[in-house]
């Protein structure tokens, strides 16, 4: 997800879940191999599993970075065929590459040529007018025989023309037949459904039909309910506490901001984690008022300590 699952989102995710694969942030090919490569690509050994998302069109280019991923320790490299941008369009890769199955496998052969880890497409079930389950497919069937046996398929077409990135993430409807019917078709691949899953009896249910669930937004705005996830699907008994969560979070924060990272760049991806909890706007209100601004203190963060004491008795007596 963009401008959410940087490495200091994950490591926090990661506090809440042992078991489950995360993703970087979408990564453009130029970026990756012109940009500063430990700002843009590294992570910390805790954060893995973890699989690094490219966007690209340019085989050689793509290639160089599926290199890069495996030399850096990366667990998958995934191309995004889904991110249906206009500044991304331009640059020509997201979803606008549905359109371009032989460039696409083109492009999934030369990464897989180039790495030992697995190569891995993340994309729509279909764009603008075209959502035909022959033409996914057939499609998938491209990336199959180019080296690509795992596909993220978010279950609403991309709409390239008339819709802005966030309409495009509600508006066309969810389509999660054509997702059950590609599993059904490719019983040898990984297929993997994504797109406005939310509950973990939702999860249950896609799990019958496909081989995984990718989940986004909705773990952004709600990171807690990763331990329903570990105690439903991978029966992990031993789970953290909220408490447990910021104490070691002011830890990491503590070392991240004597290497100079900013108090609000690390705390701001935890407004969600007392969603639909008592104290939620105490904790919010905290957060905005004292650990948002570019010049937080780090000292304030000390305190937050009190609030989640305070707000885990209150719901600990509520239950």
């Amino acid at each position: 997800m963009m401008d959410c699952t940087d490495r200091h989102d994950r490591f926090f995710l990661r506090l809440m879940s042992k078991n489950v694969m995360l993703y970087s942030e979408m990564v453009a090919t130029k970026s990756a191999i012109h940009g500063d490569r430990k700002k843009i690509l590294s992570f910390s050994p805790e954060e893995k599993p973890l699989a690094l998302q490219v966007g690209g069109s340019d085989k050689d280019e793509l290639a160089e970075v599926a290199k890069i991923a495996d030399d850096m320790g990366y667990d998958e490299i995934n191309i995004n065929l889904g991110c249906p941008s206009k500044k991304v369009q331009k640059n020509m890769f997201g979803a606008c590459l549905m359109k371009e199955p032989n460039l696409v496998a083109e492009c999934i052969n030369s990464m897989v040529n180039a790495c030992s880890i697995p190569v891995t497409a993340k994309t729509r079930s279909g764009f603008d007018d075209t959502e035909e389950f022959e033409y996914l497919n057939n499609f998938i069937h491209k990336m199959e025989d180019a080296g690509a046996k795992t596909f993220i398929l978010h279950a609403r077409k991309a709409m390239l023309t008339g819709l802005s990135p966030k309409q495009n993430l509600n508006i066309p409807k969810l389509n999660y037949k054509m997702v059950y019917d590609i599993k059904k078709e490719n019983p040898n691949l990984e297929i993997i459904i994504n797109g406005g899953i939310t509950k973990i009896d939702e999860i249950n249910n896609h799990l019958e039909f496909c081989d995984g669930v990718m989940i986004g937004r909705s773990i952004y705005q709600n990171p807690y309910s990763l331990i329903e996830i570990e105690k439903n699907i991978f029966k992990t008994s031993d789970n953290p506490s909220r408490e447990d969560v910021v104490e070691k979070l002011l830890k990491y924060l503590d070392k991240e901001v004597r290497l100079g990272t900013k108090v609000n760049q690390i705390m701001r991806h935890t407004v969600g984690l007392y969603h639909g909890q008592i104290g939620s706007k105490e904790w919010k209100r905290y957060l905005s008022e004292n650990m948002m601004a570019r010049d937080s203190d780090f000292q304030k963060a000390k305190h937050i300590m009190t609030i989640v004491q305070n707000n885990e008795k209150a719901n600990q007596v509520s239950s």
